[in-house]
């Protein structure tokens, strides 16, 4: 039985009253209960061993990122609606008092603030990229990272999340390598979902790109099928949500970030993402707010 009839609010308050996540003042932003933090550690292990024999190098990077990253990505040009850049002060004393005086009379203040070199991570797998440069080993390059990633989204739909956590892992190759890489993975994953009583499905899917020439990227994404996610009914039993996401960037980032193959072509990259919250909160819905009631096969599963 499901914890709710499949709607946003009343989710999203069973979650609340439940102590599983804790408000924090501002859409799509919330802490987590140790209930939660539990079950999402738990899954991230699973993963963690079903590639465990892939020989992925873990990395760890902190959840701001050079701003130089996005800007050689062309990641405004797509996201712009998404970003979050890092602003700061670097004014003198009188300024810093009048400041001061305007936020205190709930003014805005945001005029006394400049762009600094950084901002929040939009993609989990984006400071990795730039590891990569150079030329790559015959076999490429894999990658592994939990990130926190940061995307401007403000929503009380609870999988909507302007911070959230990916389990992220990052191939770098040939054409080849990589796609049958991504594609195995695809495979892994649902797998994954399934033995934990998820009903996981796949679809082709698309960027959420910005204006009318994001459109265009998108149907040329989708036609392409660069992009495909697994879906599990969450807040909406017609429109499921995207657990976890495989991509294919072609020469994208190898172009960016000037990395090669031993032939000298320009490498290819793939990503694979899985979105930690979001799969707790599949199989908080899927099973029910208490873990306690769960199907002993699930808890078999987790915590073994």
């Amino acid at each position: 039985m499901t914890a709710t009839a499949y709607d946003p609010i009343a989710f999203h308050d069973g979650l609340v009253a439940h102590g599983l996540i804790v408000p924090a003042g501002v859409q799509g932003i919330f802490g987590r209960g140790p209930v939660f933090e539990d079950i999402l550690e738990r899954f991230d292990r699973m993963v963690l061993d079903i590639g465990k024999s892939d020989g992925a190098q873990a990395m760890l990077f902190p959840p701001t990122i050079d701003r130089s990253i996005i800007e050689k990505t062309n990641y405004m040009e797509s996201f712009p609606h998404l970003v979050g850049a890092v602003y700061s002060f670097f004014g003198k004393e009188t300024e810093s008092r009048k400041m001061a005086e305007q936020v205190k009379a709930g003014e805005s203040w945001g005029d006394h603030l400049s762009m600094t070199h950084v901002c929040l991570n939009p993609a989990a797998c984006y400071p990795v990229y730039p590891t990569f440069t150079g030329t790559v080993p015959a076999e490429g390059r894999l990658v592994t990272l939990v990130g926190w990633v940061f995307r401007h989204e403000p929503s009380i739909e609870p999988t909507r999340m302007q911070a959230f956590r990916i389990r992220e892992y990052v191939r770098c190759g040939t054409p080849e390598q990589v796609v049958q890489w991504r594609d195995m993975w695809l495979q892994r994953g649902v797998q994954l979902l399934e033995s934990l009583g998820l009903p996981a499905r796949t679809d082709v899917a698309s960027d959420p790109f910005f204006g009318k020439g994001g459109k265009m990227l998108a149907t040329n994404q989708v036609d392409q099928q660069l992009k495909f996610e697994v879906l599990v009914p969450v807040i909406s039993q017609e429109k499921p949500t995207a657990v976890c996401s495989f991509n294919f960037h072609q020469d994208k980032f190898g172009q960016a970030f000037d990395i090669r193959t031993p032939d000298g072509a320009v490498a290819n990259t793939a990503c694979l993402g899985f979105g930690l919250e979001r799969v707790v909160m599949a199989l908080l819905q899927t099973h029910g707010f208490d873990p306690g009631t769960w199907p002993e096969s699930v808890c078999r599963k987790l915590w073994a």
